[in-house]
């Protein structure tokens, strides 16, 4: 099964003896992210997010399909995470590895389980049809901070989708086009987002976004979902080193701070695209719906 290019012994030595002394390779502080960036596409509900080196891209699907027997008033919503192989050696087509499962849980507790999408919104006729919502996240780089970065992708494209307008007549729904009826922006309860802490046993280091090479040097990691009113969805640990409980308070308060950035930073964004579509007008829209 083909592997991640581990890094020498050196390296690691020289990784964790500079981390002792409070220094990054690159240059940050402990608590500090990379670089981030947050482009929109042409079609609503593509949203490209670079960390750094790392790079995802999450797009938003939608369908007319029957709601599930047991909640007949709720549409349905999939989160699917995709590994391309040219990402990394480490990832191949029809064979998951552990960071491809932990990553699809972590979003699927982080986002669909924490009831971030209001389904119920997606409901057309109960127990007749609904919508299906679908969001695909594709790894095109991988430097280190997947989860982080799927997450904000995956938010970043639910908020700017809009799914299409629905006229109901009895037990006949019509689904209309972009030229009938504005499309309507989907039903958003509150914005989890994901901060990853790596854990170095020596010194009692927590690391921010770890890079690739901080990632296999580190013992363990604390995933800390939460949205920017301070209420956490989630805290998942991965890796055999304890975490001590105060140092775990801590986290959670430098991950408030970074959740109330990072979701200023998208809301900015989606207010810059908003202008640059609104700016074109509805004949821009059209001309792009003819496009497609």
């Amino acid at each position: 099964m083909p592997r991640e290019a581990e890094i020498s012994i050196n390296e690691r030595d020289f990784i964790k003896q500079a981390l002792q002394e409070q220094i990054r390779l690159d240059g940050r502080t402990l608590d500090a992210f990379r670089k981030l960036e947050l482009t929109f596409g042409e079609e609503y509900g593509v949203a490209d997010v670079q960390l750094g080196k790392t790079r995802v891209i999450a797009r938003i699907s939608i369908d007319v399909t029957t709601p599930l027997p047991e909640r007949k008033f709720d549409g349905v919503f999939h989160i699917v995470a995709e590994f391309s192989p040219m990402a990394s050696p480490a990832f191949e087509i029809g064979r998951p590895t552990a960071a491809e499962v932990i990553l699809s849980r972590i979003l699927e507790k982080a986002i669909r389980r924490s009831n971030a999408l209001d389904t119920e919104s997606l409901c057309i006729i109960a127990g007749i049809k609904c919508f299906a919502l679908r969001a695909d996240v594709h790894i095109i780089d991988h430097d280190g901070g997947l989860i982080d970065a799927s997450c904000i992708a995956v938010m970043a494209a639910l908020q700017h989708f809009r799914r299409p307008d629905v006229l109901i007549e009895g037990e006949k729904a019509t689904v209309l086009s972009v030229r009938e009826r504005d499309p309507i922006p989907l039903s958003i309860l509150h914005q989890p987002l994901c901060v990853t802490f790596s854990y170095f046993p020596e010194g009692e280091l927590y690391l921010v976004d770890a890079n690739l090479a901080e990632e296999q040097v580190r013992q363990g990691e604390v995933i800390i979902t939460m949205n920017r009113h301070g209420e956490i969805c989630q805290i998942a640990k991965y890796g055999g080193a304890t975490v001590n409980p105060l140092a775990l308070l801590q986290c959670t308060n430098v991950a408030l701070q970074k959740v109330k950035e990072m979701s200023k930073f998208i809301q900015q964004k989606l207010d810059e695209d908003a202008k640059q579509r609104d700016a074109g007008g509805l004949m821009a829209e059209l001309s792009a719906e003819n496009a497609r």
